[in-house]
């Protein structure tokens, strides 16, 4: 039985659709009256815990033997996780697979860069079977810039940095083959799309596939603060946003790897293709 954590984010509802596709044995957690119906709709089990709530958590994962480990970065991110991995090891769960970053790293000034690095070699200690997954930046996060992209700008604060961008749908079917198949014990896994791309690539490739003309506006970091701000992000979310595109105007993320496609039998999808999927999201703000 898999216990999935984060299911109601996006990585993990894509996880939970292919692994109810393939009637896998798999259990959500939930934290909201309510969220529990989609999961259940699939045919997965669904248990009501907080993170934050030991015995409720206790109970939920009770009973399981995999551990899907993916919750949201803020300031008690690693306090949180670490907690989440004693609970499932005392409970007899044999496997962990964590979703980290990849520029993950003690030392960075990127927030969620060190508490991912403290809870990835938290888990490499432990004496059961883990495997860390460290995506790139995710295409699905230009939806949010949709709005301003529809009336022809693709604001953005990279300069000429390269981002290899991912499908977050391609780090979900890593996810369930290394949930599902033996062979992925102890293994960090950097997983990338098909091409490292500047934001003027990616305005070409939305001015392509959107047939309007898109236009890469590099942003002060005042601007970018602001328009962070209008969004109702809080302080902590707005600086690591910040620091994160830093390191990609510095050239610090990493390059193209073919992880993705030796663990799954398929190429990664591209920008192209991303983009002529979720067009009319695009055309319709």
């Amino acid at each position: 039985m898999i216990f999935i954590t984060g299911a109601t984010g996006s990585i993990g509802s894509e996880l939970c659709r292919s692994l109810a596709a393939e009637n896998t044995p798999s259990r959500v957690v939930y934290r909201k009256e309510g969220q529990q119906i989609r999961f259940e709709m699939l045919g997965l089990e669904a248990v009501r815990a907080d993170f934050d709530d030991a015995d409720s958590m206790r109970q939920a994962m009770r009973g399981c033997d995999k551990l899907f480990l993916l919750t949201s970065p803020d300031p008690k991110h690693a306090e949180r996780e670490i907690a989440i991995i004693k609970l499932a090891i005392d409970l007899g769960v044999q496997h962990i697979v964590k979703v980290s970053t990849a520029n993950t790293n003690q030392s960075s000034t990127l927030a969620y860069a060190r508490s991912h690095a403290q809870i990835d070699q938290y888990l490499r200690h432990q004496p059961i079977d883990w495997t860390i997954l460290r995506p790139t930046g995710f295409m699905q996060n230009f939806l949010d810039y949709a709005h301003p992209i529809g009336k022809g700008i693709l604001p953005h604060m990279l300069g000429d940095g390269q981002i290899s961008y991912i499908d977050l749908r391609d780090i979900a079917l890593v996810a369930k083959h290394v949930l599902t198949q033996a062979g992925h014990a102890k293994a960090t896994y950097y997983l990338t799309g098909p091409a490292s791309l500047t934001a003027t690539d990616v305005a070409s490739e939305l001015t392509a596939g959107l047939g309007i003309e898109i236009q890469a506006l590099n942003q002060s970091e005042v601007d970018t603060r602001k328009a962070l701000g209008y969004s109702g992000l809080d302080a902590w979310h707005i600086d690591a946003l910040i620091e994160q595109f830093k390191i990609g105007a510095n050239g610090g993320e990493i390059d193209v790897t073919g992880e993705v496609e030796r663990i799954i039998g398929q190429a990664p999808r591209t920008l192209t293709q991303f983009v002529n999927e979720y067009r009319n999201h695009f055309l319709t703000h």
